[in-house]
Order: structure tokens, then sequence, then C-alpha cells
């Protein structure tokens, strides 16, 4: 029987099971949707698994808690990087650290707490792709398609499309994000016919130019306490309407994000990469 050393970690609440394989070969979507079960399993909100890269110092894989694989993750690209980092692997100390994910190779910065461990890293998320074929959206709406209209269920919704490397629809609401039926109307707009590779889901409250609440509904996984790259597709959706400037902190019901971005060129994403526990499976 193969064992399987891992780490439990979360950043901004959103959490992972974490372990690194070279040489380890295992149904990787199974593994994921038994070891994030909340109830039989470790439970998470997915599985990363570190491989070797030839054109990165890491590679990353990301699996949904439905088995499913996401291009990437903001949330939990911060915590490979406190995982390698930590542990030693490969070039620890190199800045930027330069993991390869579905959506590209990216930049990563770690800082260190008094501890000398990572207390929060640093990730350029990328270009927002603003072409509704970006995200896989069987529309004729042109870029930036800022208000694309949705009927669900007799009511109307309207979304902003960005891709921050994985296709995110984005609502503004007036009210506290916290009363928004986002159990319903996430996994209807997920599963949307307009989006043919599925998409996650961000709902929007903005309190000034400078700060942003938020929930999402991650496809795949449902509803979770943070998205790194759903909060980098709001702040893009937002400045994209001119309703925030260059740097935003975005509020997700488990903790604040950092992120800056000027209209153009790549969003930069700044948050906490926690270790809960390690263990084995």
């Amino acid at each position: 029987m193969t064992t399987l050393p891992f780490w439990k970690m979360h950043g901004a609440g959103n959490d992972f099971v974490v372990l690194s394989s070279e040489d380890i070969q295992v149904p990787w979507n199974t593994l994921a949707q038994q070891i994030c079960d909340r109830h039989r399993g470790v439970g998470a909100d997915g599985l990363i698994v570190v491989l070797p890269s030839k054109i990165a110092d890491h590679r990353m894989r990301i699996l949904n808690s439905d088995g499913s694989e996401a291009e990437m993750c903001g949330n939990g690209i911060r915590c490979l990087v406190k995982f390698v980092v930590d542990q030693n692997y490969g070039r620890p100390r190199r800045n930027p650290l330069r993991i390869e994910t579905l959506a590209g190779v990216l930049d990563t910065h770690a800082t260190l707490g008094d501890d000398g461990s990572v207390s929060t890293v640093r990730v350029g998320m990328g270009t927002p792709q603003l072409e509704p074929a970006a995200l896989g959206a069987l529309t004729d709406k042109n870029a930036p398609a800022l208000d694309l209209p949705l009927e669900l269920t007799g009511v109307r919704h309207e979304v902003t499309l960005v891709s921050m490397g994985n296709p995110h629809a984005v609502l503004f609401c007036d009210e506290p994000v916290s009363a928004f039926a986002l159990d319903e109307i996430g996994p209807a707009i997920e599963h949307h016919p307009v989006f043919s590779r599925r998409t996650n889901v961000e709902v929007v409250r903005v309190h000034n130019r400078h700060s942003i609440e938020m929930r999402v509904w991650e496809r795949g996984v449902g509803e979770t306490l943070a998205c790194g790259s759903g909060a980098a597709a709001a702040v893009v959706a937002a400045r994209l309407h001119d309703l925030v400037d260059d740097y935003v902190e975005a509020k997700l019901p488990g903790g604040i994000l950092a992120l800056e971005w000027d209209g153009q060129g790549d969003v930069t994403l700044d948050g906490p990469a926690v270790k809960v526990f390690e263990s084995e499976w």
C-alpha cells in the first residue's frame, strides 16, 4: 500500500491537502474526491499535487473536491509555495519562485515570518483575459463582456466575464453579500449552458475605491471561504466598471486578500499561507 505524506493547509480559509509526487502514480481525480471528503476523509476544498517541472521551479496540479481539475488557484499556489519553501524543496530561498500551472508559469515571492517559515506569499496572477471565448462562454458579446444577461428561473442577472486562466462570472450587488442567495444562484450560473466549461461565480459589493466584500461559488467545489483567482477577477471586473482604483483589499469570509491592477498587465495577489497539520494518507 502506498503511503502519502501530506500537509493540511489553508489560504484565508480556502483549505487544501498538499503533497509532493515525483515518482508516485495514483488516480489523482479519485484521490481528490476521497481525501477532500469532510466526513470520510481529511476534508478540503481541493487537492494540490507538487510535481517536477521542466520550465519552472515546480509544477502544480489542483484538483477540486469533486475530482475535476482546475487551471489555477490563487490561494492554493500560496500554500504550495509555503509547502516547498518550508521543506527546502528545490531552490527554496529563490525569489521569485516560478510555478508552472495550467494557466501558465507564475512568479511568486515568499515573505518569511519571525520563525523563519513562510507567512505570506505574493503571486503574479497573470494578465486577465476578457474575451468571452477565453472562458468558454458561448456568446456573441464583445470583450469586455461587462453586463452579460443571464436568465435564471425567470430572474435576470448581469455578470461580468473575466478569465484569470480559469473562468469567472462576477455579479455586483448593493446589499451585503451575506444576504445574497449564493447557494441557489451560484450553482445555477456555474452550470448555465452559456458556459461550456462551467464557471466560478463571485458576488461583490463595493465599499469604496479601495475596499470590496465578496463571496465565491467555486466550480467543482461549492462556496468556499476564499478564492484568490476569484478575488483577482472581482477586482478586475470592478475596475473595468470604474468602481475601484489600482489597490484593493478584498474581504472574504475567510480573511482579507490584497490585490493590485492598474488596468493593464498582470494582477498581483498578496495573502497568507498557513500550515494546519501534517500526516499521512
